[in-house]
């Protein structure tokens, strides 16, 4: 009778602890980041950001007392191997996956995840047709070129020029934005006299920046990302063309001032969500000084923060209805509601865009610094 109570007793300890462990198994998230690559200093910043935000939460006991864990895949900004990164990511079954930062290295990934009924939450990928494809597990915590567009344009036009250089470099994001921009000049009056693409990655664009003098463009608008922006500004100044110019969200980076330098940065405006010294919202204000004790420096741009923001708003799913994909998407779009996150409230509609204004005018003061208009 003993060695029948000991087994017994065996028995409901071991399915006891088994469903222990199986309560607390953990909350896998990917984020798929430009680790290295042009954009190495974005996805760098990503992967800290949701690091720290995942260390307190699990400081707290996790997720209805199961930890997370984060993997992180390297897309290097290419579209060939964010498609790597994202099988790689399915295999390690997570529930769902931040990122990433370009337009057409998230476009590489969609169908991936899609099929693998895994929900991606994109940071900075601002590009109308990918929330129009009707995936029902894309979301994304930054705006769309659409709404980009019409505010840049306004911007345009609000700041007198009336006469515009708009350069784009061929990618899906800088090309979209263009042509979003350019059909709403025509609305308002707004006159072009120059379009044209630039290669990215390349180090000399003097001999468009030259083709665009000759244009005569009271500005130049270019739609593209940071580095080609600060060669752009820094060439422009070599060659004594002093024309202002205004960017997009994508050039609000840091690394815009290092590359062009002060001198040819100052006076430069763009369009952006806010930056970091105007994300006034108390959690804002105290992750960035939990940041700045962790790493000695502020995150680069606002883009990391928005990565943040997706793991503050998958976490709060899986919080109310488990760690299913399915069921998270549908509470995401229909029961998230004015979610405080990082960079201000977070809601989303049926495509899984966020909804909302959230952008500004900035201008690089003499400094260097990102001064909100």
């Amino acid at each position: 009778m003993g060695k029948i109570f000991c087994v017994c007793l065996s028995l409901a300890t071991g399915l006891f602890l088994s469903g222990a462990a199986k309560a607390a198994d953990p909350v896998k998230i990917g984020v798929m980041a430009p680790v290295t690559g042009d954009w190495a200093s974005e996805g760098q910043d990503m992967v800290r950001v949701v690091e720290i935000l995942a260390a307190e939460l699990n400081a707290g006991g996790g997720i209805n007392g199961a930890p997370v864990v984060v993997e992180v895949a390297d897309d290097n900004g290419t579209p060939k191997t964010a498609a790597l990164a994202a099988q790689k990511l399915l295999t390690s079954d997570m529930v769902a996956v931040i990122g990433t930062y370009g337009s057409s290295v998230t476009e590489a990934s969609q169908d991936i995840y899609d099929e693998g009924g895994v929900i991606q939450v994109a940071n900075g990928s601002t590009k109308i047709s990918l929330s129009e494809k009707g995936l029902a597990r894309f979301f994304r915590t930054c705006p769309r070129d659409d709404e980009q567009g019409r505010v840049l344009a306004n911007n345009v036009k609000n700041l007198g020029f009336s006469k515009v250089a708009l350069v784009h470099d061929n990618t899906s994001y800088s090309k979209g934005l263009a042509d979003e921009t350019r059909e709403i000049f025509k609305t308002i009056g707004v006159g072009e006299v120059y379009y044209d693409s630039i290669v990215p990655n390349d180090r000399d664009y003097t001999v468009s920046l030259t083709k665009i003098k000759a244009a005569g463009p009271d500005v130049i608008v270019f739609t593209g990302y940071y580095p080609e922006a600060g060669l752009l500004l820094r060439q422009k100044r070599d060659l004594g063309f002093n024309v202002p110019m205004i960017g997009g969200d994508a050039t609000n980076n840091t690394s815009l001032v290092e590359i062009a330098g002060k001198e040819a940065a100052d006076g430069y405006y763009f369009i952006s969500p806010p930056s970091l010294a105007d994300l006034k919202t108390d959690a804002a204000v105290r992750f960035m000084g939990t940041y700045q004790e962790k790493h000695g420096v502020q995150p680069s741009s606002v883009w990391a923060i928005l990565a943040g923001d997706a793991f503050l708003v998958l976490a709060e799913a899986v919080k109310a209805v488990g760690p299913d994909p399915e069921r998270m998407a549908q509470w995401l779009k229909t029961d998230l509601k004015d979610f405080q996150g990082l960079s201000g409230p977070i809601s989303f509609d049926g495509r899984g865009d966020r909804i909302g204004e959230v952008y500004r005018l900035y201008r690089v003061s003499p400094d260097g610094r990102f001064m909100i208009q």
